[in-house]
């Protein structure tokens, strides 16, 4: 995870000031970061990874889900009637003031992410990506969307991953993802972990062997409240990559647990406000 350290520490020491929408900010424009998935998988080892809150909000993606609330189902493992205390990474948005004039339900979330991946104006991009990599896997088209123009004022967050390619070559899958928007402290490393997943799901779904997930930033930026925690994650060292391991299952049967990470010893967690 060198590469997404030395993003850091360019935002961190070249970046400008600004105030933003959620706080001060200092940010930068354009970096590409490659991370050659046989490797390793990148999970940030200088802080421990949310792993379960990696996997359960890409298989709630994959659901094609708007509610909240059934992220938390995914997370916990349980109910929601048993959940009501409970928070997940998108607990903020569905309760946010900005939004609840807009909610139609609690958890109401709005056509986000996985509703954009599953039903794009009538389109299912998940499953006409997977049918055109097993069709035409030299195809330069295997594209799926987040950012929908006409629905951006019926979503909670409009999003900030929000264009991928696949690319096929000698039979390993890559994906080269857009994000227009990108929290580095909190939101890159989980982003990075979420979509190399995604990548692995994707290359098991069409027999294929994983490649690199190579991650595209648009406004990089670290809010001045992590400038603490940041100096603390610059200054230790990163261990060895964890390998992962699931079964094969059809891509949408997948359930939290299915998903390990082999060998992770990652240092401490550091704590840190997440802005919305």
């Amino acid at each position: 995870m060198k590469q997404y350290l030395t993003a850091l520490k360019h935002c961190y020491e070249k970046g400008v000031d600004v105030k933003s929408r959620a706080g001060d900010v200092r940010k930068a424009f354009g970096y590409q970061m490659r991370f050659d998935l046989e490797e390793g998988f990148p999970a940030l080892t200088t802080k421990k990874l949310a792993w379960k809150a990696v996997v359960s909000e890409l298989l709630w993606f994959l659901e094609g889900s708007n509610d909240e609330r059934r992220l938390a189902e995914i997370l916990y493992n349980d109910d929601r009637k048993n959940l009501n205390e409970k928070k997940t990474i998108w607990t903020e948005n569905a309760k946010s003031e900005y939004w609840k004039d807009h909610s139609k339900f609690e958890g109401d979330v709005g056509r986000i992410y996985g509703v954009q991946w599953r039903d794009f104006n009538g389109t299912d991009q998940i499953k006409n990506l997977i049918d055109g990599i097993k069709k035409d896997p030299d195809s330069r088209r295997h594209i799926i969307s987040a950012w929908n123009p006409a629905e951006l004022h019926l979503m909670s967050l409009p999003p900030c991953h929000a264009f991928s390619q696949f690319f096929i070559s000698d039979k390993k899958l890559s994906c080269q993802l857009y994000q227009r928007s990108c929290d580095m402290f909190l939101g890159v490393p989980f982003n990075i972990a979420s979509y190399s997943l995604l990548v692995h799901i994707i290359a098991r779904e069409c027999s294929l062997e994983v490649g690199e997930f190579i991650h595209v930033l648009g406004d990089y930026h670290i809010y001045h409240e992590h400038f603490n925690q940041i100096q603390t994650q610059l200054g230790r060292i990163p261990k060895k990559l964890p390998e992962i391991k699931f079964p094969s299952k059809n891509i949408f049967e997948y359930k939290l647990d299915d998903f390990v990470l082999i060998d992770y010893n990652p240092h401490p967690a550091i704590k840190a406000k997440m802005n919305v």
